[in-house]
């Protein structure tokens, strides 16, 4: 992934390579080259991601693009860093080094506690709830994401997300279990969330120049305490993408540009609000017409 960026803009190589740097690997040859499982240990995807879609910011950048042309910016889960840096909140080097600490304690929390996710088709969030309420038992089993309407994501103990598969279907839903290491956005990682308050408490931020949306409450990010604290509250509670959207649109947001490998937030923007226009901007081509569409907008204005 990312690689046709790279590829064409000298801006997104520089991130790359400043990212083997910091990391002490080759990340670009893992996003370039790696076939996808290599890509799935969280403390490889979480910084792969990151840099991939720093290098799409900064490919628009250098083809013209200006971050003064966007209200607000936002991202789910991991995305929300990648935010806090084009909002000019966190350097790249500092977003880097605390995405891949957050990367390797979540990792470190899976592995401690065999647990997973599952996504749940046609619920809703009071059905979601009633749900993990019926299959938790024992265990732990709680929403991690509310995505989208019909899209809700549960997180929790390995056999609670068993429990939760086989009854989905007297909830009204349908349930499928998400290839991912552990359980995300859940009590299970407050190990992790712990570890990671210590390295955010040593991270500078800066207010952000333009608005951030904060995924634990939708909120617009402040200052460097407030952001700190709801990075921190993120590792272990639900993301709220859905109400994080809708805020940004009674904000007055009318289009939305989803700068990063792939084209998932595209998906649920568009299944939340169908009316607000949408682009996905992952490649060279999709940069060029992004930087095109920004061009024309701000010329009709």
């Amino acid at each position: 992934m990312g690689r046709d960026v790279a590829e064409a803009s000298e801006r997104a190589r520089a991130v790359f390579d400043r990212a083997n740097d910091l990391l002490g690997f080759d990340l670009a040859r893992l996003c370039f080259e790696s076939p996808a499982e290599q890509l799935e240990k969280t403390d490889i995807q979480q910084p792969a991601i990151f840099v991939v879609s720093v290098a799409i910011w900064e490919a628009f950048i250098e083809a013209g693009g200006r971050r003064e042309q966007f209200a607000w910016t936002g991202g789910l889960s991991l995305g929300e860093y990648t935010a806090l840096h084009v909002a000019g909140a966190l350097d790249f080097d500092a977003a880097l080094r605390l995405v891949r600490r957050r990367g390797q304690l979540m990792q470190e929390a899976s592995v401690a506690s065999p647990s997973g996710m599952v996504s749940l088709i046609g619920a809703d969030e009071a059905s979601a709830q009633a749900l993990c309420d019926r299959a938790r038992g024992d265990g732990v089993l709680a929403p991690a994401n509310f995505n989208c309407p019909g899209q809700v994501v549960i997180s929790g103990s390995k056999a609670a997300c068993n429990r939760a598969m086989e009854c989905a279907s007297e909830f009204e839903c349908r349930a499928v279990a998400l290839t991912v290491a552990g359980a995300f956005h859940s009590p299970l990682m407050e190990p992790a969330a712990n570890g990671l308050w210590s390295v955010l408490q040593e991270t500078r931020f800066a207010a952000p120049a333009i608005a951030v949306i904060a995924n634990v409450d939708a909120q617009r990010h402040r200052d460097a305490a407030g952001i700190r604290e709801s990075l921190k509250r993120q590792v272990t509670q639900p993301v709220l993408w859905q109400r994080c959207v809708e805020r940004m649109i009674a904000e007055g947001v009318d289009q939305f540009f989803e700068m990063g490998p792939g084209r998932v937030l595209t998906g649920l923007i568009r299944k939340i609000n169908r009316k607000i226009p949408t682009v996905s901007v992952s490649t060279k081509d999709a940069i060029a017409g992004a930087t095109d569409r920004l061009a024309t907008r701000s010329i009709e204005r």
